[in-house]
């Protein structure tokens, strides 16, 4: 969702004369909350998801499904729990990019206790919940990432036409009104996005070849109008062509965020959970289909790089360099480029584009060329949404402008300072893929079935034996040693299940949970999980994407042209409705569940690990305040 400042958004003009400011201070902010924080030490583990989810209103009638655009009208209603009492609240709900979409959040993060991982299920079908006592009849809360038909002839409910020559995106395809309307930030960051590249966005799909495609598939685009052949010109054969930040901002996905207990843990966990990026990507594809056609693309992270893509030509070294200061290899909505600790740092073997002033500003202030390059990496990019009561602001007490570039940055990790004056610490989020050939592989259709990986040949040292116990590792999981950093290509179910070469990360899990204490309900929800992840790596139970695409192909209205008609995307996502509801069973996808997933976790179990959280705090750090709690 990003940072939700409130105020009045100025315009790229009068942003763009403000972008070298913004950033000149966003590094000061970064400079000066960094010294007050880099030594905070003992924070207990705190994580937490944010789940998107999009609304549809079903047509029975005349079988058609659309966005329903009624964000702007419920979220005020989900959200008065929070304004009343946030500290007894279970869920937490913020808008996002589309009226068709509401985000939820648990009131609360989960801790450190292994019981919380019973919550999560429960927690999210509460969510659901609360988001469809609100709708009306034949409107749902739907969990999938994008809908097939974003972009077609009257999409959403209410229907608007598009107005390429006045709306923010100049799209002939995504209307403004789709946009969430109560923030200025969204309409701005696309207006804004554009503006900056000097051009709207181009996003180009390879189109899944079938049997009645027409070769080379290239639209008519010239029937849209009204952007003076800009969009005939940016499409390519044999491809899916889109226009609009709303194509890429207007999916929905899952974010986990992890707070760690130093700043020193923080940077480690960012670096260790990287190479598993594109590997959830992959085990998690849900996107074949796109503005009512076929992909032969199963997973959205191109389509949101795309989407969000500011570059100039200049940037895009289309042309040389004169306005701009450098020539940036991605868009801001990409891969990392660079680890960040120590232990990773022999990783970093390409070039890194960043900007050296704020790289001396940052290392000669004490902060390590590590740390300070992934800064300067993020602060090559401009400002996109500036709000004119958040200009002039007090570097020692706010960090507004450097949240406002890092929140901006979307990369696949993303390294979060602890807020000003806050109880909360230093955190990493994880946003599903690493290795840009990695990432690519993860995007291709069945790539669980077709793709191989690149991926560290051991996860054992000389130290750890080759199904180690979590509890007793005396390396990390992914050791760094010279001997440990050969990697091979590798399947999926390699990496997951593992094989006669490789212990597989699914046994390094099953290890750890039989060395700790774990309650029975708990183990048995984590063992189904597990069992699904195993199932779903190995094969035998097929991604979102190629069930949807199945569907497609074996649907009696398909005429094998590539083409997902309005009937078709009806009757699918009213399956995806009635699977997800329990009417209905999809054994291909998902296998018979009967977790034991709680909104509530048993008294003792939080009592003991309360007791045994203070005790910890206390031995790690005698010389606070006895009677503080391991929450504050």
């Amino acid at each position: 969702m990003g940072l939700l400042t409130k105020g009045q958004a100025l315009t790229w003009k009068e942003t763009q004369k403000r972008a070298q400011y913004i950033r000149e201070h966003g590094v000061e902010q970064f400079i000066n909350n960094f010294k007050k924080v880099k030594d905070r030490r003992n924070d207990c583990l705190k994580w937490g998801d944010e789940v998107e989810f999009m609304m549809v209103r079903f047509d029975h009638k005349n079988k058609k499904a659309q966005l329903l655009l009624k964000a702007h009208k419920i979220l005020p209603i989900l959200m008065e729990p929070e304004n009343e009492n946030p500290d007894d609240c279970q869920t937490f709900w913020r808008p996002e990019y589309a009226d068709y979409m509401i985000e939820g959040t648990p009131g609360k993060p989960y801790g450190h206790l292994p019981s919380h991982f019973n919550l999560v299920e429960a927690n999210m079908k509460l969510r659901r919940r609360q988001g469809q006592e609100l709708l009306d009849k034949d409107e749902y809360v739907i969990s999938t990432s994008a809908f097939p038909r974003n972009g077609c002839a009257e999409y959403t409910f209410p229907t608007y036409t598009p107005h390429p020559t006045t709306s923010a995106s100049a799209s002939l395809f995504f209307p403004d009104e789709a946009i969430f309307p109560e923030h200025p930030r969204f309409q701005t960051l696309t207006r804004n996005i554009r503006e900056r590249r000097r051009a709207k966005v181009a996003i180009n799909v390879p189109i899944f070849i079938d049997k009645n495609t027409p070769r080379p598939f290239k639209e008519d685009l010239s029937v849209y109008g009204g952007d003076n052949g800009a969009s005939e010109a940016a499409s390519l054969n044999d491809c899916i062509y889109m226009d609009a930040m709303g194509f890429g901002m207007g999916c929905c996905c899952l974010q986990v965020t992890f707070q760690a207990q130093s700043i020193e843990e923080a940077r480690f966990l960012y670096d260790q959970l990287t190479p598993l990026t594109p590997i959830m990507l992959a085990l998690s594809a849900a996107c074949p289909i796109w503005r009512g056609y076929l992909a032969d693309v199963d997973c959205r992270w191109n389509i949101l790089s795309a989407a969000t893509d500011d570059r100039t030509e200049e940037e895009r070294g289309l042309e040389p360099l004169k306005n701009n200061s450098f020539q940036i290899p991605k868009s801001r909505y990409s891969s990392i480029d660079c680890y960040i600790s120590p232990e990773s740092a022999k990783f970093n073997d390409i070039e890194v584009v960043q900007d050296k002033d704020a790289f001396h500003r940052l290392t000669s202030n004490g902060i390590d060329h590590l740390l300070a390059q992934h800064i300067a990496h993020l602060f090559i990019r401009d400002t996109l949404v500036l709000f004119e009561e958040k200009i002039e602001l007090n570097d020692e007490e706010d960090t507004e402008h450097f949240e406002n570039i890092n929140s901006t940055n979307w990369q696949s990790m993303r390294f979060k300072l602890p807020p000003v004056n806050s109880n909360i610490g230093w955190r990493v989020e994880f946003r599903p893929t690493e290795v840009d050939e990695n990432m690519q592989f993860a995007q291709q259709r069945d790539a669980v079935k077709n793709q191989k990986f690149h991926f560290r040949k051991t996860l054992a040292t000389g130290q750890t034996p080759e199904t180690p116990s979590m509890a007793s590792m005396k390396k990390p999981l992914f050791d760094n040693t010279e001997s440990d950093c050969e990697h091979r290509l590798m399947s999926v179910d390699e990496i997951i299940n593992g094989s006669d070469q490789f212990v597989g990360l699914l046994r390094i899990v099953q290890d750890y949970l039989n060395n700790i204490e774990i309650d029975a309900d708990t183990r048995c929800t984590i063992n189904q999980y597990l069992n699904l992840i195993n199932k779903r790596a190995a094969g035998t139970l097929l991604t979102n994407a190629a069930w949807m695409r199945q569907f497609v192909q074996s649907h009696s209205q398909y005429k094998h042209d590539s083409i997902v008609t309005e009937e078709i995307t009806y009757d699918l996502l009213w399956k995806m409705q009635k699977i997800s509801a329990g009417e209905d069973e999809c054994q291909l996808v998902l296998p018979r569940m009967a977790s034991k997933t709680s909104l509530d976790i048993p008294r003792a179990v939080e009592r003991a690990g309360n007791e045994l959280e203070t005790k910890r705090s206390l031995l790690l750090n005698p010389t606070q305040n006895n009677d503080k709690t391991p929450e504050d």
